[in-house]
């Protein structure tokens, strides 16, 4: 399936989602901003949590995709009735204002597609600097680390290459990491302050941190729905 099918068939999601008044049908479900370093099997715990939780999945491939394509950036928005898009449009006017953020079309649009994302709820998002573009308050941001000796053996099983290869790999996507997050939040992605959680994933089994995250969308109590305004 082509990428601009898959948003469409989204956009098409949301749209059954909302009555014709505008409104929700049911309370969103939660959001979730997942960060990873490389070699971590963050896509397979993002996809995992996704389906225990029963919400969308949104990875780094989809967002970027869609981040660079303003008509697919515009059908995604479109989904929004007039008055979230008024609050969205607000926020991100927040953003530039309220800390330092690029001006770059780019950033425009994906900040734009994932705080679209974060309007409608129910969803992980996986990458993209989303812990950074959506209201801390309404989001669970996580982060998952390990040693990276972990990470390159991670790395090595999942591509079948050497060791030194996966390193390499590993360097080389962690530094496009970090100069994505600086060039365009100007943050460290390695900061602890931008997260809710870190966790290690070498120490834990998957269904130990699934748990966690359940856990901890408990504990922060977020909001069953996103219509306040940015302040």
């Amino acid at each position: 399936m082509t990428l601009e099918r898959i948003i469409d068939e989204q956009a098409r999601r949301w749209h059954k989602t909302t009555d014709k008044r505008g409104k929700k049908q049911e309370p969103p479900g939660p959001v979730i901003t997942i960060s990873r370093q490389p070699g971590c099997e963050g896509h397979v715990l993002a996809k995992r949590i996704a389906e225990e939780l029963k919400v969308d999945l949104f990875d780094r491939e989809i967002i970027q995709s869609v981040a660079q394509s303003a008509s697919m950036s515009e059908k995604v928005v479109s989904s929004l009735d007039e008055k979230e898009r008024s609050v969205l449009n607000n926020w991100i006017q927040f953003l530039k204002t309220s800390r330092w953020f690029s001006s770059d079309e780019y950033v425009y649009h994906l900040t734009s597609v994932v705080g679209t994302i974060g309007k409608h709820g129910g969803a992980v998002i996986l990458g993209r600097g989303a812990n950074m573009v959506l209201p801390p308050e309404e989001t669970l941001r996580v982060r998952f680390v390990a040693p990276m000796a972990v990470r390159v053996q991670n790395l090595a099983k999942e591509l079948n290459i050497s060791t030194e290869k996966a390193k390499q790999q590993i360097i080389k996507d962690e530094s496009d990491r970090k100069t994505f997050i600086k060039k365009y939040f100007g943050a460290d992605i390695d900061d602890s302050v931008n997260y809710d959680l870190v966790i290690n994933t070498s120490y834990l089994e998957v269904d130990k941190i699934i748990n966690l995250v359940k856990s901890s969308l408990k504990l922060r109590k977020l909001p069953s729905r996103r219509g306040t305004d940015a302040k």
